[in-house]
Order: structure tokens, then C-alpha cells, then sequence
């Protein structure tokens, strides 16, 4: 329950969820399509996983990235869905200060991550398109070793100082946070001391990932599409445009979307809290679910890797219950 007010050097330890409001009556509703989505992404991310472990040929720079993006697809919302689900079943929707600083940088730190690795493989295959013969020159070990650091360096100073003044504030008034987990502006809204410092290192989060990576990501997708469509003819253009095409939609939703939430409250959009909470949620698991797909099954190599799999393992099925059969 909400802690009175209890003097000037007074701060909240304890905050409670109240993500749908609105709706809050059906919330235990809710429960069962959030569910069947976290299923989807493990599963789907899993099978990814799986299938460019246990194929040699699949073990390339491209397919490195595919996976380090289904290992981040499997940890972001599993920082969060649980808890929700938690919440939704039986009401456990409340969380410790340090819990929440705890959950914001996962979910922060790995969504930039993502970003990251999004960028990462938009210049891949802007290199593989555009610059075959240089491919293994520069799309080597020491480049991803640099893209680790570089990663490490980006995503870990913006975040640890974002969290960093998000616990240097003082909450005395409401300890109601709306939304499903902790979101940055979310929990900062709440603070009785100034934002100002909080406000601008959300927007320069902002500049940082979405402004620049998303940028640089269509820019390369555009110099493939020209590439590709200049050289290929027919059935082969209209393939490159699909699948352009689908890679950016996905990469639109997870930027537009994941900027609205984490900026509407520094830019005071009148967003009802509901919708707010929904777009939150969404920009995580919607990428999570349709990721498997676009850069997994709809991928001709680990299409063709996945039903080889499938093939031996219901040759094996079967020729142990021949073998059971014969004894």
C-alpha cells in the first residue's frame, strides 16, 4: 500500500504496478494473451537458437548476430512478463526501489543492446550486398570484438547513468508507478525533487540509439534495395522488396514505438495511461515474437537447416520404433 508521507527526507522504498487502470478489473483477462506471447518468444527464439547451433554452415557472422538478437529477445521480456503475469493472477504488483532500478537497467541496457545488434546487421548485409569482395576483411573476429566494446561502452554509460540519477531521487508523494514494470520516465515521474537531469539523459538516450542507429540502419537498406533491384529482374525484385521491406517495419515498430513510451512523458504527450502501458509492453514482445520469423524461418538457410533437423529427428522416432518393434 502507498507509505505516508513521513517528513522532508522521506523517499519511497516500495512502489506498486497499476500498468491498466482502466481496465483494471479484467486484468486476470489479460493473463492469458500475455502468456501465449512469452510462450511464442521462448519457443521461437529457442528453436532459433537451437538451429544455428547445431548447423555447421550456419555458423557465419550474420547468423551470430540472428542469435545474439534471440538471446536478447529471450531476456528482455522475460524481465518483465513474469512479473506481469505475477501481477494479472495474483495481485503480487509490488516491487522494491532496488528491484526496480534492478529491472529498469535490464530492460534498458538489453533494448540498447538490441538496437545495437539491429544496426550490426544492417551493416552486414549492407556489406555482403554492396561490397562482396570485402566481406570477410571486414566482418571478421576483430570486428565483432569491437563491436562488443563498443556496445559495452555505449549501452553501459548511458544506462548505468540513467539509472544512476533515477536513484539519486527522492520519491515523496505517490508510490504508484502506471504502468507494468519499471520504466524509466515512469518511476522519475513520480520523484519530488527536479528532473531536469533525468529528462535530458532520456532524450540524449533517444538521440543516441534511435536518432543515430536508425538512421545508419535505413540508409543501408536503401543502398541494398538499389543494389539489388539494379542487378536482379522479376520475381528476385519483388522477393528483395518483401524482405526489405518486412526488416524495416519490424525495426520501425520497435524504434517509433519504444521512443513514444520512453518519451512521452519528457515531451508531456497526452497518452491514456492504458494505451501507454499497452505501446510499452508491445514494442518489447511485438519484435520478440515476429523476430524468429523474419530473420528465422523466412531466412532460406535456416529454413532449409530447420527441416533437415525436423527430417532426422523423425527418421531417429522412427527407426527406434522399428527397432522396438523387431525385439
Amino acid at each position: 500500500m502507498t507509505e505516508k508521507f513521513q517528513g522532508a527526507n522521506f523517499t519511497h522504498t516500495n512502489f506498486i504496478f497499476v500498468g491498466f487502470p482502466e481496465t483494471f478489473k479484467y486484468r486476470h483477462m489479460l493473463f492469458l494473451p500475455f502468456l501465449l506471447s512469452y510462450i511464442l518468444v521462448l519457443v521461437g527464439n529457442t528453436l532459433i537458437l537451437f538451429v544455428i547451433k547445431n548447423t555447421n554452415t550456419l555458423h557465419s557472422p550474420m547468423y551470430l548476430l540472428v542469435s545474439a538478437l534471440a538471446v536478447v529477445d529471450i531476456i528482455v521480456p522475460t524481465a518483465i512478463v513474469p512479473v506481469m503475469l505475477l501481477s494479472f493472477l495474483f495481485d503480487l504488483n509490488e516491487i522494491s526501489l532496488v528491484g526496480c532500478l534492478t529491472q529498469m537497467f535490464f530492460i534498458h541496457f538489453f533494448s540498447s543492446v538490441e538496437s545495437t545488434i539491429l544496426l550490426a546487421m544492417a551493416l552486414d548485409r549492407y556489406v555482403a550486398i554492396c561490397n562482396p569482395l570485402r566481406y570477410t576483411t571486414v566482418m571478421n573476429s576483430s570486428m565483432f570484438v569491437k563491436l562488443l566494446l563498443f556496445t559495452l561502452i555505449r549501452s553501459g554509460t548511458m544506462m548505468c547513468t540513467l539509472i544512476g540519477l533515477a536513484a539519486s531521487l527522492s520519491f515523496c508523494g505517490s508510490n504508484i508507478i502506471h504502468h507494468c514494470y519499471c520504466d524509466h520516465m515512469a518511476l522519475v515521474s513520480l520523484a519530488c525533487s527536479s528532473t531536469s537531469r533525468n529528462a535530458a539523459v532520456g532524450i540524449a538516450v533517444i538521440v543516441c540509439f534511435v536518432g543515430i542507429d536508425i538512421s545508419v540502419i535505413f540508409v543501408s537498406y536503401v543502398k541494398i534495395l538499389f543494389v539489388v533491384l539494379r542487378a536482379a529482374a522479376g520475381e528476385q525484385r519483388s522477393k528483395a522488396i518483401h524482405t526489405c521491406s518486412n526488416h524495416l517495419i519490424v525495426m520501425m515498430c520497435f524504434y517509433f514505438i519504444g521512443s513514444v513510451t520512453f518519451l512521452s512523458r519528457n515531451l508531456q504527450i497526452p497518452i491514456p495511461v492504458d494505451v501507454n502501458t499497452f505501446m510499452g509492453v508491445t514494442y518489447i514482445l511485438f519484435p520478440a515474437c515476429i523476430n524468429p520469423i523474419i530473420y528465422g524461418v523466412r531466412t532460406k538457410e535456416i529454413k532449409i537447416a530447420l527441416i533437415k533437423i525436423f527430417k532426422l529427428h523423425v527418421n531417429r522416432i522412427f527407426t527406434v520404433k522399428v527397432s522396438t518393434v523387431k525385439l
